[in-house]
């Protein structure tokens, strides 16, 4: 049974795809960002990428591209796919798929029922400007009822602490952050990268 099994992450997890959409706006390229409408239950009014979760036997790639054209009102046939950046897995038990594409027009028809208006942000803007960086303490808490009697040294069990960076970016009267300026942030730097290994 294993010789033929392919791996997944242990754990059950809630599986997410964004899409990095990029368009040129005057000769300078834009990512195109969204404000969540009030209405929903889930972040209501946060800046996000376009995307959402991944639906019983899709492909990351698939939701990234049916979220993308669902919320912006554009058809498969204008995104013009890159490819994948690198995926991540939160603290919070969700696993995150960010892909690059480019479309070749800003006229877009956004879902008000998702979408409550469009930022469109020069990538210069990201370039120019790092993110303010918190660290959030992921401490374990334990309920009363957490049995020390069944580990070793008990109370005294040395648990591991880790943080967690949390990033900023405040454009205009935006602010881009939690994964949103997590996944920009990495696309940034692996942009940076790139032009630095070019000179």
């Amino acid at each position: 049974m294993f010789k033929s099994r392919k791996p997944k992450v242990l754990g059950k997890r809630r599986e997410y795809s964004v899409m990095l959409l990029i368009t040129e706006i005057e000769g300078e390229e834009h990512l195109v960002l969204e404000k969540r409408a009030s209405t929903l239950k889930s972040q209501p009014g946060d800046i996000c990428l376009p995307g959402g979760s991944i639906d019983p036997g899709e492909s990351p790639v698939e939701a990234s591209l049916r979220e993308t054209m669902e919320e912006l009102g554009v058809n498969k046939e204008e995104i013009e796919l890159i490819g994948p950046m690198d995926y991540f897995i939160s603290p919070y038990g969700q696993t995150m798929y960010p892909f690059v594409a480019r479309i070749s027009h800003a006229d877009f028809q956004p879902n008000p029922d998702e979408v409550d208006r469009l930022i469109l942000v020069p990538l210069s803007f990201f370039e120019k400007n790092s993110p303010l960086i918190y660290e959030i303490d992921m401490t374990a808490k334990m309920g009363e009822d957490f049995p020390y009697h069944l580990i070793e040294n008990g109370k005294d069990y040395p648990f591991r602490k880790a943080t967690n960076k949390q990033y900023f970016y405040k454009y205009g009267d935006i602010v881009i952050w939690g994964f949103t300026a997590q996944i920009v942030k990495s696309f940034i730097d692996l942009l940076k990268e790139e032009e630095h290994e070019e000179f």
